[in-house]
Formats: C-alpha cells, sequence, structure tokens
C-alpha cells in the first residue's frame, strides 16, 4: 500500500478524534491498550509504569490528535512509536545514576529489541505467526508445523522463512532512537519529565 493512502479507519478515526469525539478514544484504546501497555511493560518490567505509560500515551493521543500524519504510517505503528518512547524515557529516567552510562544504554537497546520484536510479532499476518509459534513454542520443524497447520512442506518453510526475516529486523533499527518521528508530538514529548 502506497504510504500516502492510510488505511480508511484510521484516516476516520484522526478525523473523529480532531472532532473531539469522546466515543472515537474510547474505540481506539479498546483497539490499542493491550498494545500500549505490552511495550510498556516489556521495556520497564513493571505494571503499575506501564499502567501510568497507558494513561499517558491515551491522555497525549486526545489532546494531540493532529499530531498523527497518515502519510508517516498507519496509526497502530504510531501508537506504539509513542508507547515505546515514552517508556524508554521513563527506563531512562529510572535507571539514571545507577550504573555507567554505557550499562543504561545497553539496558535501553536491551528494552527497546524485545519490544520491536513483541511488536512485529502481533502485527505480523497470523499465518506467519501461527508458522513461528508452532516451532518456537511447541518446538516443531518445518515438518510437523505443516501438518498441524494442513499446508505444504514448501510453504511452512516460506512461512518460517519471512516470520524469521521479519522478526530479525527488531535489532536492525537505529538503537539510540527516542524521539517520535517528525510531525509525532509536541518537541518535548517522550522526555524525561
Amino acid at each position: 500500500m502506497p504510504k500516502d493512502a492510510p488505511p480508511r479507519w484510521d484516516r476516520r478515526m484522526q478525523q473523529r478524534l480532531a472532532r473531539g469525539e469522546a466515543a472515537a478514544l474510547g474505540e481506539l484504546y479498546d483497539r490499542f491498550a493491550s498494545l500500549v501497555h505490552s511495550l510498556a511493560h516489556r521495556v520497564l518490567g513493571d505494571e503499575t509504569a506501564a499502567d501510568r505509560i497507558t494513561r499517558e500515551v491515551f491522555g497525549y493521543i486526545w489532546e494531540n490528535p493532529d499530531a498523527y500524519d497518515p502519510k508517516e504510517g498507519s496509526m497502530r505503528s504510531w501508537v506504539a512509536r509513542i508507547a515505546q518512547t515514552q517508556a524508554v524515557a521513563r527506563l531512562r529516567q529510572a535507571e539514571r545514576g545507577r550504573g555507567s552510562r554505557e550499562e543504561l544504554e545497553q539496558k535501553v537497546r536491551t528494552a527497546n529489541a524485545a519490544a520491536r520484536a513483541d511488536y512485529i510479532v502481533t502485527s505480523m499476518p497470523a499465518p506467519l505467526r501461527a508458522a513461528l509459534e508452532l516451532a518456537y513454542f511447541k518446538r516443531r520443524d518445518y515438518r510437523q508445523a505443516a501438518a498441524d497447520l494442513r499446508i505444504s512442506e514448501d510453504e511452512a518453510r516460506r512461512r518460517l522463512r519471512l516470520g524469521l526475516q521479519l522478526l530479525s529486523t527488531a535489532n536492525a533499527l537505529p538503537q539510540e532512537d527516542t524521539a517520535p518521528p517528525s510531525g509525532y508530538g509536541s518537541p518535548g514529548y517522550g522526555t524525561p519529565r
């Protein structure tokens, strides 16, 4: 899909939020709250902090609905990016003074990669995710996965290969980037408070 043609739902949701429709925020929350919470929890490892980040992310979205630019990607990616940015900022703030700068940066890189991997898995098409889950959690090889999924062995290999290629990108993204992409949020959003 071209970058300048976001899904219809994303465009409508942005318009509804910009008009101040509280029901739109509720719908957005229902759709993405578990994603936001899981990303924040993955970065911070703390349920209470993840709850706080979730509230902050949706509060930010409610106050800044025009910060979303459909040309920059899907609303799901935008919401996830805000969550990850805020969680990383909170991690940096919480860990400041607890060890060397290098240790802190390694912890941030590890948390970022784990959060990105979680996001990639939850975002990939169901057939790829099902094949990976069989291979990883049930220790099935491609032949067993093919039988379980009732697909050809070639298709099982293709799904596993593609799923693993997608997962490998979790570490390939910029490690130090903790600011939202241009056009996303106010200049100070995502910085420690």
